[in-house]
């Protein structure tokens, strides 16, 4: 028979080994219990009996049944009475289990049972089960002091160190300390490989790109997402929770249908695992990535169903997070009194005017955004507070409920901590006050303070370094991106309103440059009046877009000068834009229910009405073309706004035939002109399943006296990067509308990913895509399209490298795309810039939907 002490010594090697080997440990644990069950004296077999249940738990923990694990430590505290040590260590596993299942503040509870018979080694694990509970609950700072105590107690128990250091990284990631967080998941990586607890070691690293994208570096977090989903996959609550954390970095880094492509695989996981605390965390995200998308009835919608569950859960720190969605939606979904974006003082004698009832809902809504704020506050999300009174000040000018405005402003002024947040406030003063020239110095002045380390006083207190690694200030401009973005904005429409009156197009331009400057992350340009230099001689037109709400506006320049003409409705140019592709999307692809070549007549003129009508309202009305100096022929650099970026606009007549580049900013037309570049290194690739990609790869390498071909996979392109002046690829490409970054490449070996290109030391200068919808884009704010050309651009932009993109907007034949670029690559080795070569190349092959994006008006020397 065997020994009560022999089967208290197996029970507890169950417990160790549940984290390495837990379905070895629940089998363990199990012959532990039949053999418990024997007659014999209860107390001695009784507390073999608890620890083996408790084994059993952690072992069902691990394998992702939570219910299972509460259900079995719950026994092990019934089984271990008589026995304090041995049922307080079961309630301190049941912490972390039911904070898990949605109870955190039981879980608290609970701790505070298990402390008063720990001791030692055991109150520092103790700390470790606590600190989830805290962490779920917003209680950051006291989830960091609980790992500090503990980690220190934990030399000799490396499993509970590294969970202790994992908690950790967690944390201080969202107390944005993420030089210190990456730094806790590398060593908790490190002790836990060494102890041969792999998959805490693939907790610790599933997490690096959550603290990636939440510092704003997006490249690195896709990279380590995808090495993470590779070794969390026979884990599936565990990568389920992974994709939870990411998504949310990457919502909060504009890239809501990213986020929503992962959380639409992590809830049933979660779900299906019982991970009831997850759950509304996830939804919550759904409902801020349907707000960013623009989805307001699925974003209010949602956000109720995660306030209902993180109200069932006690989880009352996170509910104003929900309320802030739920009342966001409703506010996007607000009508707006007639010219109430005037935001001037003429809105506050509008307001008099206004219907009670639409009054008394206005003003309703900016209360409930008021209370929402002040209860972010006391719950600890002081930056959400402060910007979500920005938000309601906002909403009180726009609904005509201006009394609500002042106060909000005067308290945001006055007590926030983030600089850029205290001089959107001030901005916001002085533009009711009516002081247009004040308002936009002061928007200047709080995005400088992002920007500029040092920008004043207290910003230079906050951007003071921590533990020599990483400096506050730049965790500050990471953190402050979106506010940026929206001072940013701000200031924009107040330049445009300014040059209504004052006719100053110059200070709408350095306006729309500094705010797509602050939306790609690159810094903004500098404050002063005179931001935007000298206007170039030999760089032809600029046409850049912008809007305010729906009024859509160009600002053009050139020899003459800076104009600023009103186009009209913007969502109406989107609508003309959705009505050109898919004419010729028919044309590409011969979708006319005939054999012919070419569209049906009445369907060609129909393009060419719609393609004249847009051209009327966008560059050939007064004061477009003519008015900053353009002449016929010449080179045009369009800077889009929103969905315009899809647009073929080498096609609309006042277009056709010239040089024309499509750029996300006016950084390149502003620059110097450099002089033709030597002759290029070509390197050209053909990728699987289209029957002319090989004989377009070889006319490439024939056309020019240094190129050959490489093969098509991830590694040869990516090299190719790096060597390649010109880089031409024959391939098909997808464009992911809901998650642009996950756009991709057909190679023969797996796709190239468009995030893939964002980590590239160098692009080459100049990057053909031969490939369907590969210049397709999606930008959610302007300065950041995204997609296959985006990313390209953006990755040379981020290294200091101008570029140029052939892309096509809509699905190309490939027997076309051959004919054309035939002639493009013959054109470009006379010494033709991109933009000039595509112009000629399309008008002789009357081959359509390619666009130049980024630098295209430079030529290559020839060969």
């Amino acid at each position: 028979m065997t020994s009560p002490v022999e089967l208290l010594d197996r029970a507890e090697a169950a417990v160790r080994l549940s984290a390495s080997d837990p379905r070895l440990a629940l089998a363990e644990a199990r012959a532990v219990l039949g053999l418990a069950g024997r007659p014999g004296p209860a107390g001695a077999y009784g507390e073999a009996a608890s620890v083996a249940l408790r084994a059993a738990a952690l072992a069902a923990r691990e394998l992702g049944d939570l219910e299972l694990a509460a259900e079995r430590l719950e026994e092990a505290i019934a089984a271990g009475r008589g026995f304090p040590r041995r049922v307080a260590q079961a309630r301190m596993s049941l912490v972390t289990v039911r904070a898990q299942l949605g109870d955190p503040e039981g879980g608290l509870r609970l701790a505070d049972l298990a402390e008063r018979d720990l001791l030692g080694a055991d109150l520092a694990r103790l700390g470790v089960q606590r600190s989830v509970a805290l962490i779920l609950l917003g209680r950051h700072d006291e989830a960091v002091r609980h790992c500090d105590l503990a980690i220190g107690l934990l030399d000799d128990d490396p499993r509970f160190r590294a969970g202790g250091l994992l908690n950790r990284g967690l944390a201080r990631t969202y107390l944005e300390r993420y030089g210190e967080a990456e730094a806790d998941l590398a060593e908790c990586a490190r002790v836990a490989r060494s102890a041969g607890l792999d998959h805490v070691a693939m907790l610790a690293e599933g997490n690096l790109p959550f603290v990636a994208a939440r510092r704003g570096d997006i490249a690195a977090a896709f990279a380590r997402y995808r090495a993470a989903e590779t070794t969390l996959f026979g884990f599936p609550e565990r990568l389920a929770a992974m994709r939870t954390d990411f998504a949310e970095a990457l919502v909060a880094a504009r890239l809501p249908g990213e986020a929503r492509t992962l959380l639409e695989q992590a809830v049933p996981e979660l779900v299906a695992a019982g991970a009831q605390a997850a759950v509304p965390g996830a939804r919550l995200l759904l409902a801020q990535a349907a707000l960013l998308a623009g989805d307001a009835p699925l974003a209010e919608t949602t956000a109720r169903t995660a306030l209902a569950e993180l109200d069932a859960q006690g989880r009352a720190a996170w509910l104003p997070l929900a309320r802030e969605v739920v009342l966001r939606a409703r506010l996007a979904e607000a009508p707006a009194p007639p010219a109430a974006h005037a935001h001037d003082a003429a809105v506050e004698a509008q307001a008099d005017t206004a219907d009670t009832a639409d009054t008394a809902a206005a003003d309703g809504l900016v209360t409930d955004l008021i209370t929402c704020a002040d209860d972010l506050a006391v719950c600890g999300w002081p930056g959400a507070s402060a910007a979500l009174r920005l938000t309601a000040a906002t909403a009180a000018v726009r609904l005509g409920a201006i009394p609500h405005a002042r106060p909000q402003l005067d308290h945001v002024a006055a007590t926030a901590t983030r600089p850029l947040v205290r001089w959107h406030a001030t901005a916001m003063r002085h533009r009711l006050d009516g002081d247009l020239d004040r308002a936009l110095a002061a928007a200047a002045r709080g995005i400088e303070a992002v920007h500029i380390p040092g920008g004043d006083a207290r910003s230079r207190d906050e951007a003071g370094s921590r533990d020599g690694e990483v400096t506050r200030d730049a965790e500050l401009r990471v953190h402050a991106a979106r506010p940026a973005e929206d001072l940013a904005a701000f200031g924009l429409e107040i330049a445009i309103d300014r040059a209504r009156r004052t006719g100053d197009a110059r200070t709408v331009l350095e306006w729309a440059e500094r705010w797509r400057a602050v939306v790609r992350g690159a810094g903004a340009p500098a404050s002063t009046p005179h931001a935007v230099p000298a206007l170039p001689a030999g760089a032809g037109l600029l046409v850049e877009l912008v809007r305010r709400g729906d009024d859509l506006f160009a600002v053009t320049a050139g020899p003459q000068g800076c104009a600023l003409r009103a186009l009209g409705s913007y969502q109406a140019a989107v609508e003309a834009t959705v009505r050109i592709r898919y004419g010729l999307r028919r044309r590409n692809l011969r979708d006319t229910g005939r054999d012919a070549d070419d569209l049906p007549s009445a369907a060609a003129e129909g393009l060419a009405r719609e393609l004249s009508a847009l051209d009327r309202v966008l560059l050939s009305g007064p004061g477009t073309l003519t008015s900053a100096g353009s002449t016929t022929g010449g080179p045009v650099t369009v800077v889009p706004t929103g969905a315009l970026c899809t647009l073929p606009w080498p096609l609309l007549p006042s277009l056709r035939g010239r040089p024309v580049s499509v750029a996300a900013d006016a950084a390149a037309w502003l620059a110097p002109r450099p002089g033709p570049a030597g002759a290029p290194l070509v390197l050209s690739l053909a990728g699987p399943g289209l029957d002319h990609a090989g004989a377009e790869a070889d006319m490439v390498a024939a056309a020019h006296g240094r190129a050959r071909r490489v093969a098509a996979t991830r590694a040869e392109v990516l090299r190719a990067l790096e060597r390649a002046d010109v880089l031409h690829v024959a391939a098909h490409g997808m464009f992911s509308p809901r998650g642009p970054m996950l756009s991709q490449i057909t190679l023969d070996d797996g796709p190239l990913m468009a995030y893939d290109l964002l980590a590239a030391r160098r692009i080459p200068r100049l990057v053909v895509l031969s490939a369907c919808d590969a210049g397709m884009a999606h930008a959610p704010v302007d300065g950041a399209a995204l997609g296959l050309a985006g990313a390209f651009l953006d990755s040379a932009t981020r290294n200091g490298d101008a570029a140029c993109v052939v892309a096509g907007v809509v699905p190309v034949r490939d027997d076309e795309a051959l004919a054309l670029m035939t002639l493009f690559h013959t054109l470009l080795a006379e010494g033709r810039s991109p933009a000039e070569a595509l112009a000629q190349a399309s008008e002789k092959t009357a081959v359509p939907g390619f666009v130049c994006f980024g630098a295209g008006d430079v030529p290559f020397g020839t060969d």
